[in-house]
């Protein structure tokens, strides 16, 4: 059997909810888990698939076995009018295979996302993310108010999960508060899995 791992999973059009993804993924392997990054493609008006086989750059396209034996997830989209992007739900709503069969039942989830504007729906985004990880059994996992960056964020953060606030064009950076937010959520998430492995072994 293959070591744990914690899947990275997001959408990202402009490159900031890709760049979330890589510090949770900092702060997963900071807890001594390996980080799997993964994306999907985008889709259509007709909501298909329109991409490459293999993306041109970044973390390569997200595969039901990469979500059925992943030991948590984290999972991360830029927010479209409050909630999570197309080609996001679009992979999620192709899930119910693993929905029968209880694939991720018990296992820790986390979501992540990015918003042009401060006030720009970051926490109605995360929390309709949620969703789906409730109707597959997961553990939700938060950021607790003992991250002190959550009381003296400017930009993003919530208690619901971690967030950025990109900027009208998408280019603006993560801030140290952000980037502490992100780490802490994916060291968090490794931890509560590690711990579930060893009681399952």
């Amino acid at each position: 059997m293959s070591a744990p791992y914690i899947l990275v999973l997001y959408y990202s059009r402009h490159g900031a909810t890709a760049e979330m993804a890589r510090q949770i993924a900092r702060g997963v392997e900071r807890a001594g888990l390996e980080a799997r990054l993964r994306t999907v493609p985008a889709v259509s008006t007709e909501c298909e698939a329109v991409a490459p086989a293999i993306p041109d750059s970044g973390a390569l396209y997200v595969t039901q076995d990469d979500l059925r034996h992943c030991a948590g997830l984290a999972l991360g989209s830029p927010t479209r009018f409050g909630n999570m992007a197309a080609p996001l739900k679009y992979f999620l709503d192709g899930t119910s295979n693993l929905w029968l069969t209880g694939e991720l039942v018990g296992k820790p989830g986390a979501v992540f996302t990015s918003t042009s504007s401060l006030h720009g729906g970051q926490e109605s985004t995360l929390l309709s993310m949620l969703l789906p990880l409730l109707h597959h059994g997961m553990l939700l996992m938060g950021l607790p108010y003992s991250e002190s960056a959550l009381l003296e964020t400017r930009g993003g953060g919530t208690p619901y999960g971690a967030s950025h606030f990109a900027g009208a064009d998408g280019k603006r950076p993560l801030d140290e508060h952000e980037i502490t937010l992100c780490r802490a959520l994916g060291e968090r998430l490794a931890r509560t899995a590690s711990m579930l492995e060893t009681s399952r072994g």
